[in-house]
This record gives structure tokens, C-alpha cells and sequence, in this order.
């Protein structure tokens, strides 16, 4: 999956928040992306709860892998605000999408989405997360987590597919993504290869 994460425009430093509205539309598209790998690799998600179920545990588990990668780069209170703007950004997707397709109301989506991200950190707050990455204990608690949505004949084979494949592989653009949005300086624009005929 290819992924834009460089500025484009001046080099002045971003704000927390400004960081965290552009890295909320790469991690939408990661989590679309790991559920459609998933389902590729033969594991039934069906379109409804459970596949909105899943989509909302891999977003939880990227906020918390991009809170992670902040504690390096910003202060308390930045990453206070960056943290919290993600996940604010990423309910509103989430609900847009879900209360178009399953109705029910946008804030009430919105709300649940977030009251799962405040569990979550709880629970994710036990593991470590450290230059190299996270703790296999990390996304392991990610591989539970998605093991509880699966059906019967899905819940275990699940386990190894998000810890040797999807998890890794979404961290590994989340920290790409996150390096690259937190420079200051702005990428030039690439120049396009052009062929004239005679």
C-alpha cells in the first residue's frame, strides 16, 4: 500500500494537531487495508457488526501505536492534544461510515468509538513499546482482541495472521508515516519523467 506522508509546502514546524489530521487518513486507510488483507487471506468478516467491529479494533490499536511513537517527539500536553485529536478524527470517520451503513446516529457511534480508545489505552498501557517497536505482548493484546469478533472456526487462526503479518506491517507504515510527518523540512515536489514523440 502505497501512502503520501510528506509536506508538500513550506518548512514551519506543524502542530500537534495538524500532524494528527493527516496521519488520521493514513491509518483509516492501514485499517481498511488489514481488514481487506484479512479477508484475502481467507478469514470470514462479514459486511455489518462484525466487520465494523474489526475495523474499530485496528484503529484503536493504531491510536495507541501512533501515542506511542509521539511520546518520543512531544511533550506532555503536545501529545495530549495530538492523541486526542487522532482519535477524535478517526470516531467521526468511523461514525460517518458506520451510521451511513447500519444507521443509528454519528454521535453515538462517535461516542462508543471513543469510550472503547479510553479502555483500550488502559489496557495497552501495560505493554511496552520502545524504540524498535512494540512488545510482542502489544499486538498480541491486538490478535485477543480481533480473536473475540471472528466466528468459531476463524478465532484462532486469526491470532498468528494479525501478529505475523498485519500488525507489524501496519506498524511499520505508522512509524513511516509518523517520521516523515514530523519533519519540518518540506519534500520537493517530484519531477515527472516526460517523452516527446518526433
Amino acid at each position: 500500500m502505497r501512502i503520501k506522508s510528506h509536506w508538500f509546502k513550506d518548512g514551519r514546524e506543524r502542530t500537534p494537531q495538524e500532524i494528527a489530521d493527516a496521519l488520521a487518513f493514513v491509518a483509516w486507510r492501514i485499517a481498511d487495508n488489514a481488514l481487506r488483507n484479512t479477508r484475502k487471506a481467507d478469514f470470514e468478516i462479514a459486511v455489518g457488526v462484525q466487520y465494523f467491529s474489526f475495523l474499530a479494533e485496528f484503529l484503536h490499536f493504531l491510536i495507541m501505536v501512533a501515542d506511542r511513537i509521539a511520546y518520543r517527539q512531544l511533550s506532555a500536553e503536545e501529545r495530549n492534544s495530538f492523541t486526542g485529536t487522532l482519535a477524535n478524527r478517526l470516531a467521526e470517520t468511523f461514525a460517518e461510515n458506520e451510521s451511513r451503513l447500519m444507521g443509528g446516529t454519528q454521535a453515538e457511534s462517535k461516542q462508543r468509538f471513543i469510550a472503547q480508545v479510553n479502555l483500550r489505552a488502559g489496557e495497552y498501557a501495560d505493554f511496552g513499546y520502545g524504540e524498535d517497536g512494540p512488545d510482542y505482548t502489544f499486538m498480541r493484546y491486538l490478535a485477543f482482541c480481533l480473536s473475540g469478533i471472528m466466528d468459531a472456526k476463524d478465532s484462532d487462526w486469526i491470532i498468528d495472521q494479525i501478529i505475523s503479518i498485519e500488525a507489524p506491517e501496519a506498524v511499520k507504515m505508522m512509524e513511516k508515516t509518523l517520521r516523515d510527518l514530523f519533519e519540518t523540512e518540506p519534500r520537493p515536489p517530484r519531477r515527472r519523467s516526460s517523452s516527446s514523440g518526433d
